[in-house]
């Protein structure tokens, strides 16, 4: 039952009515010559003639006329004519006189001379009509009767049929192939609109961004894709609605965890706060600093964690505004001068203006790149004790470039959580068209921020 369903089938059948249908008109018209030739018309007889046997009848019968007259004579020319209607023949007497004639259509001389009637026989032989002329009776003195017949009498049935009816033919087998092409046609034009039509089911998005299920109407090859296409949707969604669930549970239990770790670290400040205000030896006011420094490690990394969940699910707040770049960075630095300068850092600051200083940029969130830049280099680069925060311009983009003489990120240090960090950075930045750059080696790590030109992007 699923192959009859399916379109090789239909398209066999298809290919079975276009050969059947030929069959059949061949068939027909088989048939109706064979009725013909039942009519005893003997022009369309379904037998082939031979000119040897019409040339044998015609001397055998008239040779068994001894006492000719015209109405024997016109007898045998009717019964002649019966069998073969086209036939023309005629009786010339011994004395050249033309006597009795039946179907004849050319101009004959009613008085037969010898010369005459020897150009005739001349004329006659081998040619088209084909003639036979016999003496009746035993001896010559009752004259002689002529047969003229057509040979197209003597081609084959088949070629007959193709004489009179080629055309019929020819037409009727056009008219079969042009029937089959344009079913042809139209069954390739109704798989092609299905899946034209599955297509576009396949571009169009719903609410939820995913394509939208299709009606399945057949149950052939394209039907079964399309039930297939409907249950991947299906799929597809329920995928999406688990994802959506997890991801809401994700962001609560990450909004829930920040809060329950900074309740306990805002009490751990606060006792080492009060812990610094009593007498400490040497070593445990290094310990105290290090206990601070590890509070502020990790409030950075909760800090980072929520941040990049908020980004994650298009909820960080974004709100882009012209700004002149080289003043916010530069006022930027300078609340983390001291930073660097209390760690030791040898600062280098180039900041030269661009063309134009203009940037449509979310401050709050270029701040944060910077943030996250500062603190990675506090991390990672605390070694080198070297920052640099320089600018550049080209013809195809403006540019903020941040260099460290650090062991480099592939190196181990002691401080951890990177990696969350400059994903922040990546996504705030690409969520600002901008592009970054990042390169790190053993001596140190190069960080560029580009804002490329619109002509350049074009370029691209």
């Amino acid at each position: 039952m699923k192959f009859f369903r399916s379109l090789l089938a239909k398209y066999m059948l298809i290919i079975v009515l276009a050969i059947s249908i030929v069959q059949i008109s061949y068939l027909g018209v088989a048939t109706f010559m064979l009725g013909i030739s039942k009519t005893g018309s003997g022009d369309f007889s379904s037998e082939a003639l031979l000119e040897s046997d019409i040339e044998e009848q015609w001397h055998t019968q008239a040779k068994s006329i001894n006492n000719a007259s015209e109405a024997t004579i016109e007898q045998l020319f009717q019964k002649w004519q019966k069998q073969y209607p086209t036939a023309s023949m005629f009786w010339v007497s011994e004395k050249g006189n033309l006597l009795t004639t039946m179907n004849v259509q050319d101009e004959l001389p009613k008085i037969w001379t010898p010369a005459f009637t020897t150009k005739f026989i001349k004329e006659r032989y081998g040619s088209d009509p084909f003639t036979v002329i016999a003496f009746l009776g035993d001896d010559v003195s009752n004259g002689f009767i002529v047969l003229e017949i057509s040979r197209d009498v003597f081609k084959p049935p088949l070629i007959k049929i193709y004489d009179n009816y080629g055309s019929f033919l020819f037409f009727g087998v056009v008219a079969v192939i042009l029937f089959f092409i344009a079913v042809s046609f139209l069954f390739f034009k109704g798989i092609r609109k299905r899946l034209l039509h599955l297509q576009e089911a396949m571009e169009i998005r719903d609410v939820d961004g995913l394509p939208i299920e299709i009606q399945v109407k057949k149950r052939d090859e394209i039907g079964q894709l399309e039930h297939s296409f409907n249950r991947m949707v299906c799929e597809l969604r329920d995928s999406k609605q688990r994802q959506q669930k997890e991801e809401q549970l994700r962001r609560e239990l990450i909004a829930n965890l920040s809060h329950d770790l900074r309740t306990p670290l805002t009490k751990v400040r606060a006792q080492s706060y009060t812990i610094s205000k009593e007498a400490l030896s040497e070593e445990g006011i290094q310990a105290l600093k290090a206990m601070e420094a590890s509070i502020v490690n990790i409030d950075a990394l909760i800090e980072n964690l929520m941040s990049y969940t908020l980004l994650m699910a298009s909820k960080y707040k974004f709100e882009p505004k012209n700004i002149n770049v080289i003043r916010f960075v530069r006022e930027h630095l300078t609340t983390w001068y001291p930073v660097f300068e209390r760690e030791g850092f040898t600062i280098d600051i180039e900041l030269q203006a661009f063309e134009s200083n203009e940037w449509s940029v979310d401050p709050l969130w270029l701040g944060r790149i910077f943030d996250n830049i500062f603190q990675n280099v506090l991390r990672h680069a605390y070694s080198g004790k070297y920052i640099s925060v320089k600018t550049k311009s080209t013809d195809s983009y403006k540019a903020f470039i941040i260099e460290d003489h650090g062991q480099g990120m592939k190196n181990e240090s002691n401080a951890k959580g990177a990696g969350i960090g400059l994903s922040i950075v990546d996504i705030m930045v690409k969520g600002m068209d901008l592009e970054w750059e990042i390169t790190s080696s053993q001596s140190g790590t190069k960080i560029i921020i580009k804002n490329v030109m619109q002509s350049a992007k074009l370029g691209k």
